[in-house]
Formats: structure tokens, sequence, C-alpha cells
């Protein structure tokens, strides 16, 4: 079941994504909460209301995509993730996650644009899976961290890499505005294994990553258990859990994205989430 925030004229509303068609979730008895995504019975009562809904689908093409999460409390990033990544940068595999963060008004909306900073020249792109927080986590083990999460979304980690070097740490370059489009649905946990997702990152059609979670150097489970056991996770908190090789930065010559470019990002089960760039208005 992948849910999608959208807005077809009036304001932002839950749906249920078929195809190419969304049914509204606006008759629930319950609203959509990331709390509530935890819930079996929430998730069966949906799939009723889906059923009874059917006549009142939209085309999708009809309706603007909103980001799963337009606010999150946090958003806790995993540096060097992968193996494959590690090996493009020809670093030795961390003995622990790497943690950094990107403001909560980096996220953007899919279809919306990725905004090329002026004072930037080195726009990066960067698949990852998403993991949505749905229920007040500190201190959780691996084995039960999926009791704790909503569900999964992609992330676009674009980032700045003139200003993360320059600065010599990463926050500063991951979180210009636009900097983490997220979308187009949030899957619950449990409708697919978060380690064993295909996922893929193309820019102007021509793919330029392409991996499969399985590489992850700290799979999901591992994630959770090391950031709950720093700083509590909230409803709605986003964990980004790394990317893969390919990025721009590390290809020979670098191919970093300019105005005019269209990235799109895949994951497995999630669907791809697209944007353009464009160049930061004087």
């Amino acid at each position: 079941m992948q849910f999608t925030r959208y807005t077809n004229g009036g304001g932002p509303q839950w749906g249920v994504r078929r195809d190419d068609d969304i049914v509204p979730l606006a008759g629930l008895r319950e609203d959509v909460s990331y709390e509530n995504l935890t819930s079996p019975g929430f998730l069966r009562l949906v799939e009723d209301a889906v059923e009874a809904a059917e006549d009142e689908a939209i085309p999708t093409s009809e309706a603007k995509l909103l980001a799963p999460v337009p606010r999150p409390g946090k958003i806790v990033c995993v540096g060097l993730n992968y193996h494959d990544h590690a090996e493009e940068q020809d670093e030795e595999i961390p003995e622990r996650p790497l943690l950094f963060g990107k403001s909560d008004t980096s996220v953007t909306n899919p279809e919306d644009p990725i905004v090329h900073p002026a004072d930037v020249d080195q726009v990066d792109y960067e698949v990852e899976l998403g993991i949505v927080v749905g229920r007040t986590a500190k201190d959780v083990s691996a084995e039960d961290a999926s009791e704790y999460l909503a569900g999964y979304t992609a992330v676009n980690d674009v980032s700045a890499r003139d200003a993360q070097f320059e600065d010599e740490q990463f926050f500063r370059g991951k979180s210009y505005d636009t900097f983490a489009p997220m979308g187009p649905t949030l899957v619950p946990e449990g409708e697919l294994n978060p380690n064993e997702l295909d996922v893929a990152c193309r820019v102007n059609g021509e793919t330029k990553q392409e991996s499969n979670t399985e590489e992850f150097i700290f799979d999901v489970g591992e994630v959770v258990e090391y950031i709950s056991g720093i700083t509590t996770l909230r409803p709605g908190d986003v964990i980004s859990t790394g990317t893969p090789g390919g990025v721009g930065i590390f290809r020979d010559p670098p191919e970093l994205l300019e105005p005019g470019d269209t990235v799109e990002i895949e994951v497995e089960g999630i669907g791809t989430l697209t944007n353009p760039v464009v160049a930061e208005r004087e």
C-alpha cells in the first residue's frame, strides 16, 4: 500500500496510490498519522476504506503530489553506508554509523524544483531510502526497530560539495532550501523489506547510480538502534540511510547538477521522485 500526500485544488490530504490513480482517504474514522501507520488495525481500516472509495479515485496526473513528511522534527542522515560508496572513495568501512543532519526546511515536493544556489558550484545528487518514524523511540534494539516505524519513502540528499568540503562538516552543504526532495509515496513498514530494495538515480534520463540496499553497511534495524541510543526519535522524524556509489563528485571528471537538468531517484516499491534543477533567482 502506497500512501500519498497530495492536493487536488484544496488543502493537503492523504490518499492511497493504485497504479495511475489515487483513492482519497477523506472519509476515514481516524486521521492518517505517522503513529497510526504503525498500527496493523489502522492499516486494515484503510484497506477497507480504499475498497469502498474506489469510485472516487482520481488520476495521479490530476493531483499535485506532496512530500509525505513536509516538516520533519529532525532529519538524521547516515554517511558512508553502502559498501560500493565506500569503495569509490577508497574509504575504510566505518565501525559505527556516521551521522549528520539536514535542516527540516530543505524538504521539497515531487516535481518541485531543486534550486541551485548562486554561490555554489558543485551541486550533487544522492538517492537514498528514507525511514519515517512512527512512534517515540529511545534505546530501541535492532530486533524491535520495525515496531517504531511508520514506513519508508525516497529522499534525494542533494549536496553542495564545495560548501561541504570548505566547512569540513556537512550541515551547510546539505541544508540549502529544496535540498531534500521527498516522496512520491510512503509505504508502511512490513509491506517491503527495506534491506533488499533496488535503488537508482538518473540525470536527464542517464543512469548515474544503481545499487541495492543489500549493500548497506548498517541495515535499517542497526541504524535505528544506534540513533535511538543517542537521541529520542519522535513521530515524523526522518532518517536518510545513505547513498550508493556513483555520485557526481567522485566521477572522473565530476558530473554535477546544473540548471536545466532533471533528476529522478527511484526506490523499489516506493516509486520515482522527479525534480528539475533551476538557477537561484538574482
